[in-house]
């Protein structure tokens, strides 16, 4: 059985350096509806695509004709779905953050999340900080850090709803360190800290990082 759950994402602090988000906060999040199953499968680790079973389901695809979309049944299973329920197309998340920042359209309006197991729902918050925080993409280890960060921040602050305990959190910090040390060796830069670890296993930080 599915329950609703609303998530308590608020903004956060830019803390990567200047020039990754040209508009930053262009829309104040605050909540994030959230579809869960009785049970959060965490079976799986936190990989560097997005998870089968995420899926944005739109709440009026007429109002968002302008968002590429497909059917959601097609994608999201056992949430009671119309036949003619649309949802965001899973490959178009980078389409999505361009096109509600162009619209300026409130997420929150557009979107509510299904997400089966953790991953999904790790990467969700990581997109919904996307959709909030407008920038060009042309440094993707860095803006994919500072939307990881706040993604693990939000996952942290509702811990006690979702049902995650303190090892289940490290496990995420663990794996979310690891993508982003792999990210920045893609791209042949540093990181803007000499340890990712200590930095997704801490608290959000509370300056820039790299100072």
């Amino acid at each position: 059985m599915q329950s609703v759950v609303l998530l308590d994402t608020p903004p956060m602090a830019c803390v990567v350096e200047e020039g990754v988000f040209d508009a930053w906060s262009w829309c104040a999040s605050d909540s994030l509806e959230w579809h869960r199953p009785a049970k959060l499968a965490d079976e799986r680790g936190i990989e560097s695509a997005n998870p089968p079973g995420l899926v944005f389901v739109l709440r009026d695809a007429a109002a968002h004709a302008f968002l590429p979309r497909e059917l959601a049944r097609l994608h999201a299973f056992g949430y009671e779905l119309a036949e003619d329920d649309e949802a965001l197309a899973p490959w178009a998340i980078d389409d999505a953050t361009d096109l509600l920042y162009e619209r300026r359209a409130r997420p929150r309006d557009v979107f509510w999340l299904a997400a089966p197991a953790l991953d999904t729902l790790v990467w969700g918050l990581h997109d919904w900080a996307h959709f909030h925080n407008h920038g060009p993409f042309d440094r993707p280890a860095m803006t994919e850090l500072q939307c990881d960060l706040i993604a693990l921040a939000w996952l942290r602050r509702n811990a006690p709803l979702i049902g995650l305990d303190d090892a289940a959190l490290a496990r995420v910090a663990r794996e979310l360190a690891t993508l982003s040390r792999t990210r920045f060796a893609d791209e042949c830069i540093p990181p803007p800290v000499s340890d990712l670890d200590a930095l997704f296993s801490g608290p959000y930080p509370s300056d820039r990082l790299g100072r």
